[in-house]
């Protein structure tokens, strides 16, 4: 499988890495997404493996059913792991986020999106979201959709369903106590230039610990591909 031009000649051949994950860095036509898909999925499999007890390319990931047509397209899930062990991923524009929790959890990273984004998206959200957002001024709307955008995927990612799950149909806007019962859905500070979250199947708030990883320690041939 040929690497792209530009990049690391071992990016789709890390060992830690399956087949099916290296098939799908080998798609973006973006060198940059490549390696950035490439470092988000190491980290995973880092973090799951301190997790687990085992090495990263021990770590043996799966898809569960789609919750629409049961399919093999759902979720990530650990193959044949104990349910105790959830986990989600995230990455966008050179950032990537990986959640790991005793529960049912989803984690989402946006790039702040354009004017143009904003507009087509607004009317696909709940009523009273979109309520709050038109309130917005102007030069602050597009950061307020994208922190808005980042709860509601995580908290899709978090149920299993994702996008098959219709926008409209859950609140997550800046009224907390509005937000899904059973669920703590918290902001994430990730730059000036992106909007995270994570959703917690937890029905009390909880404190939810962020740590970062250096990209460099952890797979130093790759950093500069990202960067």
């Amino acid at each position: 499988m040929p690497p792209h031009d530009g990049l690391s000649v071992g990016l789709f051949d890390r060992p830690e890495l399956d087949d099916r994950e290296r098939r799908r860095a080998a798609s973006f036509l973006r060198p940059r997404d490549a390696a950035l898909y490439v470092c988000a999925h190491l980290a995973l499999r880092h973090v799951l493996g301190v997790r687990l007890g085992v090495a990263p390319g021990d770590v043996r990931l799966t898809r569960a059913p789609c919750p629409g047509c049961g399919g093999p397209h759902g979720r990530p899930v650990l193959e044949g792991s104990s349910p105790a062990v959830r986990f989600s991923l995230s990455h966008s524009e050179g950032t990537a986020l990986v959640a790991v929790a005793e529960t049912a959890v989803g984690v989402d990273v946006q790039g702040l999106p354009g004017a143009d984004t904003v507009d087509v998206c607004l009317p696909a959200l709940h009523p009273d979201e979109r309520a709050e957002l038109t309130q917005e001024p102007v030069g602050v709307l597009p950061a307020a959709f994208g922190q808005l955008w980042a709860r509601k995927e995580a908290y899709l990612k978090g149920l299993g369903t994702g996008l098959g799950r219709s926008p409209s149909l859950d609140y997550l806007g800046t009224r907390v106590h509005r937000r899904p019962d059973g669920w703590t859905v918290t902001d994430l500070a990730c730059g000036p230039h992106h909007r995270a979250a994570v959703a917690l199947r937890e029905p009390a708030p909880v404190a939810v610990p962020v740590r970062r990883l250096s990209l460099g320690r952890l797979v130093p041939d790759l950093a500069a591909d990202i960067s």
